[in-house]
């Protein structure tokens, strides 16, 4: 027969979560600590150590609490591991991503939209007609990446012909692209590409956006 103090003594199912919990919270501060000590470059490798400790709590807690569900203890322990998989250890790692973003570190994309309209990935265009948009390099900041890029478009086909009148933009900046369907192009969906390269400092910052063009009668 259990002694009756022996209960009172036991930890409670909420202290053994928030236990567990404590040990996620613990992990990641020590991840992290011992990733920025080692990790010199200031992109590579980063995204990765943001995404560490929420691989490995999520899964892990979840595992330890499915197969210990018989022990309430045990169990309780996974679920606070799980819990710390969320809150700090994704939500620091999805700032840091963010931070990596703001800083070109995440690599970068071009916006290609109508003349102060939203992102767009398919226009129409009837045959013999043409349509104004602009593009932008995002991904990137003037702040993270002082300067211009290097802005190219290209369709490949001969009858979608692109026009970018400026050869440079810094990022962030809309600049007009046009693109028109020769006459007697024929009726189908064409493939627009639009990129923008900067040299700094001995490397290479790129950001590459493509565009669907129907052809219409």
């Amino acid at each position: 027969m259990t002694a009756p103090g022996s209960a009172a003594r036991r930890p409670s199912l909420l202290l053994l979560f928030l236990l567990g919990w404590g040990a996620g919270a613990l992990l990641v501060v020590l991840v992290r600590a011992l990733g920025t000590a080692l990790l010199t470059d200031p992109c590579r490798g980063r995204t990765t150590l943001a995404l560490l400790t929420p691989l490995l709590l999520g899964p892990g807690g979840l595992a330890l609490t499915t197969t210990n569900w018989g022990r309430p203890r045990v169990a309780a322990l996974g679920l606070g591991l799980v819990v710390a998989s969320f809150l700090p250890a994704l939500a620091v790692g999805v700032r840091e991503i963010g931070v990596l973003r703001a800083t070109g570190c995440a690599g970068g994309y071009v916006v290609i939209a109508p003349a102060g309209g939203r992102s767009v990935s398919e226009v129409e265009i009837p045959v013999g007609g043409s349509l104004d948009l602009t593009v932008r390099v995002g991904g990137y900041t003037p702040q993270s990446n002082p300067g211009t890029f290097a802005l190219r478009a290209e369709s490949g086909v001969p009858g979608i012909r692109v026009s970018l009148p400026q050869p440079s933009a810094p990022a962030g900046q809309a600049v007009p692209l046009r693109v028109t369907v020769a006459p007697g192009t024929p009726l189908n969906a064409y493939t627009v590409a639009v990129q923008g390269v900067q040299e700094r400092e001995g490397r290479t910052f790129a950001a590459t956006g493509t565009l669907t063009v129907n052809v219409r009668p």
